[in-house]
């Protein structure tokens, strides 16, 4: 269990498989996930995805380890690199030397002790990829940016996502795209998402062929994955149009999605009932060719 009072919001997850240089793992699965105003970086562990999880009560990276930051540290976005032997948490938090809330990246050899940067790459909820030797990603709203090591000097793209034309791109909190999960697969990306102002709030996803200048990417016509059906998914609940910002309490509503693929099984992790708590669900019917 988590110590008391950090439960109270859970959402950001993000899942991996720990590598096989890691000596004597917690377990073969790291859950990193976070509360919205949180402190620290949570973690769950265990060894097969069916659970049971067990909660690592310390987190692995508090706001006071992570330098140039303030107020809160969320929204974990954890990759392996294996020619480096490096595991590289992308994560957000209000910059001392910056206007707004910004991504900051963490690295570690084993998955619990990160040695966070003190640079803004970019703004938050930003989620990576890798892509004919270039490191990508999406921050909130679906922006994306570029780099060439993934640790420094990102350049700013479009936004290719629906409705981009009109939205208030300084902090994308008008209606529209909130959180994005990317999953690349060949010349094709797949961005899983959410957006404010939906009624429920619930995944979509859309493909964003790669082919060609970055600059001229844009997502095809977006599909429903999964909107809430079960009351722990907050289905009990009455249906309103959500709204920028931290969910107070429990929502009829699902956030924060991302993707993890292992053997050719493809999941979806996402924060269900707004910020009540993280589920797991294999993507049965997977088109992504």
């Amino acid at each position: 269990m988590l110590p008391p009072g950090d439960g109270g919001n859970i959402n950001g997850p993000s899942l991996i498989r720990v590598p096989e240089w890691v000596t004597n793992p917690l377990g073969r699965y790291y859950l990193y996930f976070a509360h919205h105003n949180g402190r620290y970086i949570r973690l769950a562990v265990t060894d097969r995805l069916e659970g049971p999880w067990k909660i690592h009560p310390p987190g692995v990276l508090r706001l006071s380890e992570a330098p140039g930051c303030k107020g809160h540290i969320a929204s974990p976005d954890v990759i392996v690199v294996p020619e480096s032997k490096q595991i590289r948490m992308y994560f957000h938090c209000p910059a001392q030397q910056a206007k707004g809330q910004m991504t900051f990246v963490a690295t570690s050899s084993d998955g619990l002790n990160f040695k966070a940067d003190d640079k803004p790459l970019c703004p938050f909820y930003f989620r990576a990829f890798r892509y004919e030797g270039m490191w990508y990603g999406m921050s909130k709203g679906g922006l994306l940016w570029r780099s060439k090591d993934g640790l420094s000097d990102f350049e700013e793209g479009i936004d290719p996502m629906p409705g981009a034309e009109g939205r208030d791109k300084p902090n994308y909190n008008k209606p529209g795209v909130r959180h994005v999960a990317v999953h690349r697969v060949g010349e094709t990306l797949w961005v899983y998402y959410s957006n404010i102002g939906d009624a429920p709030e619930r995944i979509l996803r859309c493909a964003i062929s790669l082919k060609g200048d970055w600059r001229g990417w844009r997502a095809r016509a977006p599909e429903e994955v999964l909107r809430p059906e079960f009351d722990y998914e907050g289905a009990d609940l009455p249906v309103k149009r959500s709204v920028a910002g931290a969910a107070h309490g429990r929502e009829n509503a699902l956030r924060d999605p991302a993707i993890f693929s292992e053997g050719g099984r493809t999941y979806l992790l996402y924060s269900v009932a707004g910020e009540s708590g993280i589920a797991i669900a294999e993507l049965q019917e997977d088109n992504q060719q």
